[in-house]
């Protein structure tokens, strides 16, 4: 990695908990892709880490509780044909992962009434268009 990649204020993901794992990747790459490991998998242990506040890693356990497997998340990319691109691409998406799961929940939406105006007018218009519709019967007709 060229840089500690910073989830959110003055945290970043600490390079001593990152376990990288690289495997045989499929897609373009002629006679190259058969001998190199350009498939990289990232996995970071969310559950036992120390570099998150507790309550984020509290927030990011309850919401990650579906990606994660026995409290390690796993990211995978094999986009690029260079695993060095590979390595960047995972710690980025790593990174952008933890801070969506850690962010904190959104301000509850306080509800407003609506104005009475619009209601009027509503009404106004549902009834001018009840009543264009009943002009359209054949009553009247002879």
């Amino acid at each position: 990695m060229s840089a500690p990649y910073v989830i959110r204020g003055s945290v970043s993901l600490p390079e001593a908990e990152l376990v990288w794992r690289f495997s045989r990747s499929s897609g373009p790459g002629g006679q190259h892709v058969n001998t190199s490991d350009s498939q990289v998998e990232l996995r970071f242990d969310l559950a036992r880490t120390e570099a998150l506040p507790p309550v984020w890693k509290e927030r990011a356990l309850e919401r990650l509780a579906g990606r994660l497997v026995d409290g390690v998340v796993t990211v995978r990319a094999s986009e690029h044909r260079s695993q060095w691109r590979n390595r960047e691409t995972a710690a980025v998406r790593l990174a952008s992962l933890l801070a969506e799961a850690t962010a904190p929940p959104p301000k509850p939406r306080r509800p407003t009434r609506i104005p009475r105006g619009i209601n009027e007018r509503r009404l106004r218009e549902k009834k001018q268009r009840g009543e264009t519709k009943r002009g359209r019967t054949g009553r009247g007709w002879t």
